[in-house]
């Protein structure tokens, strides 16, 4: 299947058995409780309560309160007939300064949710880190700075030796593409600095980082535990055929994509990576035996995937604003790509303004099948941002966000029938909540939050998707 591919979708597409239906969170966008239970700031905390960072000053002090509401939102992902949910920990939460002993209190909300989640049939899926480092080890350095990675695999045994007993599906990092060059290099994610040298050493470290977490995993879980790693690999595309822009490719895939999967899934930085940034550092930050570190065997990868990414080597003339997609900043997050223009994809655009296109999944799936045969693939996020408004019944129709998961659902499903070993899939998100940078401006849930009330109202996408997930089966879009 390509950009080109229509072929029609007239029959039942049905998903293997034990094919995982989930919702993902993240724990800064939903907990809220910001100073309970001994919890301390997080960068985002920090970089929230910057002026002119988050749109109209919104943090996530509260967000949809999740950690008070816990049991009401379990009971919600069951009446929707979800079979996992895929959660992130909050590392200030457990171990406030990064450093030292867990606080109980923190690992109890944990263990409760986790609980709950099991007592409803729910398999829960733990990441451990989605880009809320504790400020306390950002102000030593944060991950430009190598003790990070240490502090990191640390922080792993901690809540595998908490929660290994009942939970069975680990994910190291999310997205650590954001995490460095969105927060150390653009400056549009927390900690919003913006250096692209520290950005080159924080991936090294975050791929450092993971593999120290892999090695504590492995040591206290019991056999038969899934450790992963959830990756935002660009699905790249030339904007022409010249080789001026399949080049631009090159350069955007190896800083997008092959910086992590080169040290995890390979055990080396691709050549070509330290060439293009050889101008800026001579990676002399990878001490030996950093990367057999990083090289750590996974059982699962995760994709995260929601648009594609068009990219050409820069023009005469060009001058426009760099549209990548990942928000605006006078400083690139694309070390060593600065001759790299972005362009929009066509078509229909969400409310984020990404271009809709399943056939960008499928490809990134086809792609990692041949790479990496024999390794289950899952998507742990895929949804998209509408203006969903409530009708005056309170219900909330979202025909665009069904015919988004459609599409994609059925591009996972031909990926499959293609020879893929795709395990499962996450909605992103299970709830509206604080969208990073674009705060409660941003509306990816299934289910609909009152920010005023907290009141939770499951969308059109939600009931159609719960009936997907219970029966297992894709129809065609005139049975929608």
């Amino acid at each position: 299947m390509t950009a080109s591919d229509s072929r029609p979708l007239t029959a039942t597409r049905h998903f293997p058995p034990g094919f995982l239906w989930g919702a993902a969170t993240a724990a800064y966008q939903i907990e809220g409780a910001a100073a309970e239970d001994g919890r301390t700031p997080s960068i985002w905390d920090t970089f929230a309560r910057t002026p002119g960072k988050v749109f109209e000053g919104h943090t996530g002090d509260v967000a949809t309160d999740h950690y008070h509401r816990f049991r009401d939102d379990v009971r919600l992902m069951a009446e929707l007939g979800l079979n996992a949910y895929r959660f992130s920990v909050s590392w200030s939460r457990v171990q406030p300064t990064g450093r030292g002993p867990a606080v109980q209190k923190g690992l109890d909300f944990y263990r409760r949710l986790v609980d709950e989640l099991l007592a409803h049939g729910i398999s829960p899926t733990l990441t451990l880190y989605h880009w809320d480092l504790p400020q306390d080890l950002e102000d030593a350095g944060g991950w430009p700075h190598r003790a990070t990675a240490e502090r990191f695999g640390e922080y792993a045994a901690l809540v595998a030796d908490a929660l290994g007993d009942r939970v069975g599906r680990w994910t190291t990092l999310n997205e650590p593409w954001c995490s460095a060059f969105l927060g150390y290099g653009s400056g549009v994610h927390a900690p919003g600095r913006t250096d692209p040298v520290a950005a080159l050493r924080a991936a090294h470290h975050l791929n450092l980082g993971h593999g120290r977490a892999v090695q504590a995993l492995r040591a206290a879980l019991p056999a038969g535990a899934e450790v992963s790693v959830s990756l935002n690999l660009h699905e790249l595309r030339p904007l022409t055929s010249a080789p001026e822009d399949i080049e631009a490719v090159r350069r955007i895939d190896a800083v997008g994509n092959r910086v992590w999967l080169g040290p995890m899934l390979g055990g080396a930085y691709p050549q070509d990576l330290l060439a293009d940034t050889a101008h800026l550092t001579d990676w002399s930050f990878v001490r030996p035996g950093d990367l057999a570190v990083a090289h750590q065997p996974l059982d699962v990868l995760g994709v995260n995937y929601y648009t594609p990414t068009v990219v050409a080597k820069v023009r005469d003339g060009d001058a426009a604003p760099r549209d990548d997609g990942h928000g605006a900043s006078a400083y690139s997050p694309w070390p060593g790509a600065d001759d790299v223009a972005f362009h929009q994809a066509p078509g229909e655009r969400t409310a984020m303004g990404w271009a809709v296109d399943p056939t960008g999944l499928y490809d990134l799936l086809m792609r990692l099948a041949g790479e990496h045969p024999g390794l289950p693939l899952l998507i742990t996020e895929n949804g998209a941002a509408y203006e969903d408004e409530p009708a005056p019944d309170g219900s909330v129709a979202d025909p665009e966000r069904i015919a988004y998961v459609h599409g994609h659902l059925e591009a996972v499903h031909r990926a499959i029938t293609d020879g893929a070993d795709v395990r499962g899939y996450f909605l992103w998100s299970l709830l509206d909540n604080f969208e990073w940078a674009y705060g409660y401006a941003k509306r990816f849930g299934a289910v609909r939050v009152d920010y005023a009330t907290q009141t939770r109202t499951p969308k059109a996408s939600a009931h159609w998707y719960a009936k997907v997930a219970r029966s297992g089966e894709l129809h065609a879009p005139d049975a929608l």
